[in-house]
């Protein structure tokens, strides 16, 4: 029952959220700001994981490649569909899901426990609004840019590592790059990242916004967005996947 007034609870935020908008230029300036915090501080552990992500999956591949029927351009035809596909939208989204959510639950939950958010009704503004709305807008603009950026590393690392180890040239793996491409899955993986940041962010506000109690009901919280966003990014992954490939 719990979990069924938690939906209901979490649909009735967004309502407010998107119904009561704010003066425009406070959104703005709001929005602006949480790019900055949520997205471009995000940069280095993005490119430090997708680095190596791309690494992995090139020895991997390089080092399965037993059948000579195999031509060698597989493996960098292997690197790009997975980084594509699964890799960066996935596993990127799942790790803003531990960094940001995390920081995004405890923000509102402390403003919450510390009666900041009282404050602002009081005042008169759309707490919600003004609080979750710029988190959400910076969230569904930043991350298509974080996962592009991941892509383009990973391709990267398995490129350099392939180089570095002599298991392939440079003219072949951007020849398995190239081969089989289709738009489609760039549109594919970018629209789950949307949907991906939308439901970190969201279910992260919800859980700080509801925090009821101290610091340690702020730490739970924190856990509680963490664990139900990457629960909530695996659905999301499956279905959309089930919806737009499987179509």
């Amino acid at each position: 029952m719990k979990i069924i007034s938690n939906i209901g609870k979490y649909f009735m935020m967004l309502w407010i959220v998107f119904s009561k908008p704010e003066k425009l230029s406070v959104f703005l300036k709001r929005t602006i700001d949480e790019i900055q915090m949520i997205g471009i501080n995000s940069l280095p552990i993005v490119a430090l994981m997708s680095t190596f992500m791309g690494a992995v999956i090139s020895l991997q591949t390089a080092s399965n490649m037993d059948s000579p029927w195999l031509p060698e351009y597989t493996i960098g035809y292997i690197t790009r569909s997975s980084t594509i596909l699964e890799f960066s939208p996935t596993i990127i989204s799942l790790i803003l899901a531990g960094k940001v959510g995390s920081n995004v639950s405890s923000e509102i939950g402390m403003m919450r426990v510390t009666e900041q958010i009282d404050a602002l009704e009081i005042m008169g503004i759309n707490s919600l609004t003004h609080l979750v709305l710029p988190k959400i807008v910076a969230a569904i603009t930043f991350f298509p840019v974080l996962v592009i950026f991941s892509m383009i590393l990973s391709l990267m690392g398995g490129w350099l590592v392939l180089v570095l180890t002599e298991l392939s040239s440079t003219d072949t793996y951007i020849f398995g790059l190239r081969s089989f491409f289709k738009v489609s899955d760039i549109t594919y993986a970018l629209s789950k990242t949307v949907v991906f940041g939308f439901l970190i962010v969201s279910i992260s506000s919800f859980y700080g916004y509801y925090t009821k109690g101290g610091a340690l009901d702020v730490g739970r919280s924190s856990t509680q967005s963490v664990v139900m966003s990457s629960i909530a990014i695996l659905i999301a992954n499956l279905v959309m996947t089930q919806m737009i490939l499987m179509k």
